[in-house]
């Protein structure tokens, strides 16, 4: 059940965690950005009335071309992160929140490589990706979002042997 309770001026959000088969997760690097701390994986918001599982489905194909997945896992609760005030400074994201609240949900990809299509959408979010460890997430990503993406590693770990 999600919690209600939770702090407003949090932006509704979906994240994806897209497992192959060898249990390697798909990460992206960010488009327009540079350093070793601009990789992720799939997010985005979700529009009015949206139900959660469409709004990562459709997400996942937007950001990545990917549509070939079984969704296995989704988080128990909302998970939380804050922009940092560098962030709000910039007025780029985050422009009325704090930060975002995010369901994930688990995927397994079922279909072939060459289904990735970071020109699938006309906002491009990533311009490279690659199967990644698990354990080599949380040092490539953004230090404000690493909390959070601990959060989801723990709750998703089991996955991995799936």
């Amino acid at each position: 059940m999600m919690n209600a309770e939770k702090p407003k001026g949090y932006r509704p959000n979906v994240g994806i965690v897209v497992f192959n088969a060898d249990g390697k997760v798909w990460l992206g690097h960010r488009y327009g950005m540079t350093g070793d701390h601009s990789w992720q994986f799939p997010q985005g918001g979700i529009d009015e009335g949206e139900d959660l599982e469409a709004a990562a489905r459709r997400e996942l194909v937007e950001e990545t071309g990917i549509r070939s997945v079984d969704i296995v896992a989704r988080t128990a609760d909302w998970v939380y992160y804050d922009f940092p005030p560098e962030v709000l400074a910039q007025g780029k994201i985050g422009k009325n929140y704090l930060g975002q609240k995010q369901v994930w949900f688990a995927m397994r990809f079922t279909g072939q490589d060459d289904e990735v299509d970071l020109h699938a959408h006309h906002e491009q979010e990533f311009s490279r990706w690659e199967w990644c460890d698990i354990d080599r997430v949380i040092d490539r990503v953004v230090h404000f979002k690493r909390d959070s993406y601990r959060k989801v590693i723990a709750e998703f770990r089991h996955i991995i042997k799936a």
